[in-house]
């Protein structure tokens, strides 16, 4: 019991003293809630880390773009005194928050930017978390033979989800050819789980809006879309094309051919929509709760400390779901990916008699 006392006096003194620091400034003026929320699970090119008064502590990124002038490499502290070398980042419109440039009639362009944003170095740093858990078990495995019986620990809690994984949604969802994509499979089920979990750490290296990112999810689903439909079946694109249905269904009109073919598409985009969707709501929902704080400063002390109260408590809540929810997620996405390829492996009905 003294132990979890322990942990959530320290969770309230976490969230407590970035409260106190920022009130003087929440005083000063009214917070915009949509800049707060959408600032910290958004892109950037700084990984913000505190803010004391006027002083903020950040850590800046290489900047790597090419622009009409060719390439420029440089750090993004450079743009925060102005534009550097002809770029800036733009402040509101179709490109707000992003590198750009004037080209000659005056309008603002964007060039190839391959930076390496908040997003790309959390990703990086997951990444490189998910090794090291990886090698740690390829290590224990080394020095331990099948004789010494089961892992403990931290590996055998690997050890025990890689099995769960394994037998129950991978061999269980594809059949027969569950090995060919079961390592494709468990790599998708780590990688969104460890930056899942990574995300909801609020200080450095933790806090990247990885999985809430769209174009995390795209590059995933696309996976899953290519492993699918590549090595689909013939009896699958059958399917697809001249489904078992009513001849008046398939032609003159072709309704069901047409569905089926949708469906190669859709599938992959629920994959991407429901990953992103959930972890970013779930950010947003925690970085709300945080704001309650900051609205109810003008209110008075009590109605303030009253809701800092209340925040405080729902926020250590949601971080509590937020963590049964990145397990959720990535379990659903590596079961639903397990699906999709699943169906793309049927055979004839009459090979299977």
């Amino acid at each position: 019991m003294k132990k979890i006392r322990y942990i959530i006096i320290t969770l309230l003194l976490l969230m407590a003293v970035p409260a106190a620091l920022t009130k003087a400034q929440a005083a000063e003026g009214d917070i915009d809630v949509n800049e707060l929320v959408f600032g910290h699970i958004g892109d950037a090119y700084q990984w913000h880390i505190a803010k004391f008064g006027d002083m903020e502590v950040s850590i800046p990124l290489p900047v790597i773009v090419k622009s009409s002038t060719g390439w420029h490499v440089f750090s993004s502290a450079r743009l925060e005194e102005g534009p550097y070398e002809g770029l800036y980042v733009a402040e509101g419109g179709a490109y707000d928050g992003k590198i750009v440039e004037r080209n000659a009639a005056g309008e603002e362009v964007r060039p190839l930017d391959i930076s390496i944003t908040k997003n790309v170095l959390g990703l990086f740093i997951n990444s490189a978390v998910l090794l090291v858990i990886m090698m740690s078990c390829v290590r224990w495995y080394k020095k331990h033979p099948l004789e010494d019986g089961a892992p403990k620990g931290g590996v055998g809690m690997i050890e025990v989800t890689v099995l769960s994984i394994y037998n129950d949604v991978i061999k269980g969802c594809i059949g027969e050819n569950y090995r060919r994509y079961a390592p494709y499979l468990l790599t998708a089920f780590f990688f969104v789980l460890v930056n899942n979990l990574m995300g909801l750490i609020p200080i450095f290296p933790g806090g990247a809006n990885v999985t809430g990112n769209i174009a995390i999810t795209l590059v995933l689903a696309l996976c899953t879309f290519v492993l699918t439909n590549v090595y689909g079946t013939k009896a699958y694109w059958k399917e697809i094309f001249w489904p078992d249905v009513p001849t008046w269904l398939k032609a003159p009109i072709p309704m069901m051919p047409l569905i089926e073919f949708f469906g190669i598409f859709t599938k992959p985009f629920a994959l991407m929509i429901r990953l992103f969707a959930n972890i970013m709501a779930g950010h947003a929902a925690v970085l709300s709760l945080v704001a309650i704080i900051f609205i109810t400063v003008k209110s008075g002390p009590v109605i303030n400390g009253s809701m800092t109260v209340v925040s405080v408590a729902f926020s250590i809540f949601m971080d509590a779901l937020e963590i049964l929810v990145a397990f959720i997620q990535a379990y659903v996405f590596t079961m639903l990916s397990a699906v999709f390829i699943g169906l793309s492996q049927v055979k004839e009905h009459a090979e299977k008699q």
